[in-house]
């Protein structure tokens, strides 16, 4: 195998775009202002990040002939379970009444969450 196979450079390439979303998440997370904004700047950057990093990963592997269930398993729940989880850590923070940024314009879930 040579050293730019494709078997090589299209991990290395997923796992660089997975290591830029990462990056790009963590941005979110010191700039933007209050806890909604920033849970969806990590919400959709670290998934995405972790899972161009495990499918990168995966396919390395599989490449060298090699199928882990754990890497599938991993894209798998990542996937699954992280966005969820964001949804309701904020929906948490809804209904703990923290702020919204003063720069929101709008609150969609105003009138429905006061009549629950």
């Amino acid at each position: 195998m040579s050293a730019n196979s494709p078997s090589e450079l299209i991990p290395v390439i997923l796992i660089l775009i997975g290591t830029i979303f990462s990056f790009l998440s963590a941005v979110g997370l010191i700039r933007l202002p209050d806890v909604y904004t920033r849970s969806h700047a990590l919400s959709k950057g670290s998934t995405m990040g972790v899972l161009f990093t495990l499918v990168g990963t995966f396919i390395f592997f599989l490449f060298e002939g090699y199928f882990s269930i754990k890497l599938f398993l991993g894209i798998f729940f990542v996937f699954l379970t992280a966005p969820v989880a964001a949804h309701v850590i904020v929906r948490a923070a809804y209904r703990s009444k923290v702020e919204l940024a003063k720069e929101s314009i709008q609150d969609d879930l105003k009138g429905a969450m006061e009549i629950e």
